[in-house]
């Protein structure tokens, strides 16, 4: 630790340059050095006075010499002006969300599913707290951070390296020489309970909205066009794990978060390698009963299989990776009472009871309703206007009715009836033979409308991200859309009209409409919002027909028999694309100039038509690499051995995978081969 001597030196008034360089390297590393042991160890060395002298220093030498100024020193974490929007950033490698466990009992089957598809191999554990913040990736090439993006939907975020550069846990340079050429590091933004308390009661003191939790808080935060805002909220950081690495090879997780502590990245000092699931139950006992001791807000525990080599061998679904889980806390509960019940519809005609209750804390959070899922839920739990009731958030999710305390009831409560005509538009509810929802069959309901057109909007479909609620209720007010179609139909001077809207402002949200115009086919698809069509299935589709005239001329058969889609989906689809308002609504998108592009078609190669898997560790490739380049040759990726595979790649380290190809007579190929193969 520097003596508090050096903290006092004076910048004099006149230093050469090179004695200028000398001292401002010095004291950046100083700088970082304390800000390491400060804010990922919580082990500081000097007091917060002496801290402040040498940035002042920095500060002042940074000032005389402005050429030695550079975007990692420690004085330029807040440097950036506003920004007027966000650019999307695509992460290079996916951000998996991760399948939950509620009780020990699904936390031992997933281990069991480990355990057979591993074989012999015995597996071990790192468990780690889940801090309840922003999920964010950070980049760094040779050492030095350059970009951090939030999660957004997995594929791409949006780009806060502006804001994220304002925490202080974050090191805009890596410690060691001996890094990777480019890495992603994955992390946690938060705030802990006694800041997020603090802004709270300075937004009160404004008469500003509170911040319902400090996972709201600190998206918030992060999400601020000017960062100079962010660096006013004490945000900290949790990193857990990497997703793209090149030019290095980590073998565990255990061996990951410990390079990344060293490189001077906060990782969470509770993580814990466990030998076997007993340590891993011990782990979530422990953490279930003390998380109320931790000084920021925690939702269950996130368990990893170790090796990096078994964790490539069990693989991932489209959604989740197998080779992890989230145990979730048990639900906290509370007692309130229903003020009311009312009905809202959604944008697919769905009917949903919601009761509307006296706010309640649950979770952290200030809860006012709670789902009642559908007619036949509000009978069996027998919940009525004016009852008392146990309401629970489980999973984090929208809070839900435990049970109703009869007990309390003093016979002023009232019953519930599903409406029969749509609250929204007046239409008969129709609740079709067999299902449990009530559903408005108008396709013009304005709730169904305007609930079609913020999916329509959304990030994940056209992406008008210019376009939200509150323009679109007073577009349909005033009469200037009743479709989709129309936003491509307006005008400066119609949106000028509107409240809150100046000429800048209307230009930006045309700017964001004829930016949608050119979008991709399974976008489109996504974005009509036809029944049980999500991305996935929207990608399905694109890839089989290729264009959407295609698709709305596809019958039921044809549908049904694209691999991946079942009889329900096609009926849904088949059935979306007979009724002529949704014919005519693609029409008139097309016509105004929406024009889809049907996804890359990979050309014939060595690969075409075969279904390829790949085990072990691969010294030329990261998986996501070499699983790209068997689809861009026309391959298919399995995830497990069947008669179904062609060929199975074989890396170092292979597991079971090879030994069920020898049994099945499965081709096999070392990397060499499958090189050699590739054309490379």
């Amino acid at each position: 630790m520097p003596q508090a001597r050096s903290t006092k030196k004076k910048v004099p008034d006149l230093l050469s340059k090179a004695a200028a360089r000398r001292r401002i390297d010095v004291l950046r590393r100083v700088i970082e050095h304390h800000s390491y042991q400060y804010h990922a160890l919580d082990a500081p060395e000097i007091s917060d006075a002496e801290y402040d002298a040498l940035l002042r220093e920095l500060q002042q030498l940074e000032q005389q010499f402005p050429e030695y100024i550079t975007s990692e020193s420690p004085t330029q974490r807040v440097g950036a002006p506003p920004a007027e929007a966000f650019a999307t950033v695509r992460h290079r490698q996916a951000m998996r969300s991760l399948a939950n466990a509620f009780n020990d009992e699904e936390l031992q089957a997933w281990a069991k599913r480990v355990q057979s598809a591993l074989g012999t191999q015995q597996a071990a554990y790192v468990a780690e707290l889940k801090i309840d913040g922003a999920a964010i990736s950070l980049t760094y090439e040779q050492g030095r951070f350059v970009r951090g993006a939030t999660r957004g939907d997995g594929v791409q975020g949006e780009d806060v390296t502006p804001n994220l550069r304002t925490i202080d846990s974050i090191p805009l340079r890596l410690k060691s020489t001996k890094v990777p050429g480019l890495l992603e590091i994955r992390g946690e933004v938060f705030l802990s309970t006694k800041a997020f308390e603090a802004i709270n009661r300075e937004r009160a003191a404004q008469d500003l909205p509170q911040f319902a939790n400090p996972r709201n808080a600190a998206s918030g935060s992060l999400r601020q066009l000017d960062p100079r805002v962010t660096a006013s909220r004490p945000l900290d950081i949790f990193v857990y794990g990497t997703g793209a690495v090149e030019g290095m090879v980590f073998k565990t997780q255990e061996e990951t978060l410990g390079w990344l502590r060293q490189e001077g990245v906060k990782v969470n000092t509770h993580t814990k390698v466990c030998r076997s699931l007993d340590e891993v139950a011990a782990y979530v006992a422990h953490w279930t009963e003390h998380r109320e001791e931790l000084p920021y807000e925690t939702d269950g525990v996130v368990v990893k299989v170790n090796d990096f080599r078994q964790q490539a061998e069990l693989g991932a679904t489209s959604h989740s990776p197998r080779w992890a889980i989230a145990y979730k806390f048990p639900a906290e509960q509370a007692i309130t009472r229903v003020k009311d019940i009312r009905v809202y519809v959604g944008r697919t005609g769905a009917l949903t009871p919601v009761a509307e209750l006296e706010p309640v804390r649950v979770s952290g959070v200030t809860v006012t309703s709670a789902t009642l899922h559908n007619e036949d839920d509000v009978r069996r739990k027998d919940v009525r206007i004016g009852d008392t009731i146990v309401i629970q958030r489980a999973g984090e999710v929208i809070p839900d009715v435990v049970r109703v305390l009869l007990e309390r009831r003093t016979g002023g409560e009232r019953a519930w009836t599903m409406p029969s005509t749509c609250p929204a538009c007046g239409t008969k509810v129709v609740r079709p033979e067999g299902e449990v929802v009530a559903r408005c069959i108008n396709a013009s309901c304005p709730a169904q409308v305007l609930g079609g057109l913020i999916h329509f909007c959304s990030r994940g479909a056209m992406n008008i991200d210019r376009v939200g609620p509150k323009l679109l209720i007073q577009l349909l007010d005033r009469g200037l859309i009743k479709d989709a179609s129309d936003l491509y139909r307006l005008k400066k001077e119609q949106l000028i009209e509107l409240e809150r809207m100046a000429e800048r402002s209307a230009q930006n949200v045309l700017d964001s409409i004829e930016g949608s115009r050119r979008t991709t086919l399974d976008r489109l698809l996504y974005a009509l919002g036809i029944r049980h069509v999500g991305g996935h299935i929207a990608e399905l589709l694109a890839a089989h027909f290729r264009d959407v005239r295609a698709v709305m001329a596809a019958s039921f058969e044809q549908i049904r028999d694209v691999e991946g889609i079942g009889p329900t989906i096609a009926e849904s689809v088949a059935l979306f694309f007979r009724q002529p308002q949704n014919a005519a609504l693609v029409r008139n998108l097309l016509e105004r100039g929406v024009r889809p592009a049907a996804p890359a078609r990979a050309g014939p190669g060595p690969l075409t038509g075969k279904q390829v898997v790949i085990t072990g560790s691969l010294s030329r490739f990261t998986r996501p690499q070499a699983e790209q380049l068997v689809r861009d040759r026309g391959g298919k990726i399995g995830g497990s051995i069947s008669r179904k595979t062609d060929v199975l790649v074989v890396g170092e380290d292979p597991g079971s995978k090879l030994e069920k190809a020898k049994k099945l007579g499965v081709r096999t190929l070392t990397e060499a081969e499958f090189v050699k193969l590739l054309g490379l």
